[in-house]
């Protein structure tokens, strides 16, 4: 993009989108970022027998996360609910996993956006609002009966415990 003020980022990465370059930009410096995003894309890639997930809660090494039917893998960048692949920004995934790590547990808007942004980044409360309206959308679109992120109205929102 040639839109190249601090804003204009900021509105890139929180609309989604996982990187930002202005023009004029160095093709180095592109190719660079072209690399990250094939680590990244060959990281999920791995064969299956690597990738088996334990069945506990949390695997040894915490990557994994299990909470009911949710399933979120940080190294991986992956998110399943009831085994089907719910595709989230980096935002999203940030904000479900704390809200996942404590079933029950209510987490108020303040305590969201520090888990999901850098302090050096200045969101609205209500931004939160709108990333969790989102992920009950993408939820949906994989469970119509998705219920599992409630709002406490004037408190925050809380992930349901597992029984």
């Amino acid at each position: 993009t040639s839109k190249d003020d601090e804003i204009d980022e900021v509105f890139g990465l929180k609309m989604g989108a996982d990187d930002y370059i202005t023009k004029p930009f160095s093709q180095r410096l592109l190719i660079e970022r072209i690399r990250a995003v094939l680590r990244r894309t060959k990281a999920r890639a791995k064969p299956a027998h690597e990738t088996a997930q334990s069945t506990d809660s949390q695997s040894d090494n915490g990557a994994v996360m299990t909470r009911g039917r949710l399933t979120l893998d940080a190294e991986r960048h992956d998110c399943l609910w009831g085994g089907k692949t719910v595709s989230l920004t980096v935002t999203e995934f940030m904000i479900l996993d704390a809200l996942a790590r404590r079933p029950g547990v209510v987490k108020s808007r303040d305590s969201l956006m520090d888990a999901a942004y850098d302090d050096q980044i200045y969101v609205d409360d209500r931004t939160i609002d709108s990333h969790i309206k989102r992920l009950r959308r993408k939820f949906r679109q994989v469970d119509k009966t998705f219920d599992a992120i409630e709002t406490l109205y004037g408190v925050g929102y809380k992930f349901k415990e597992v029984h």
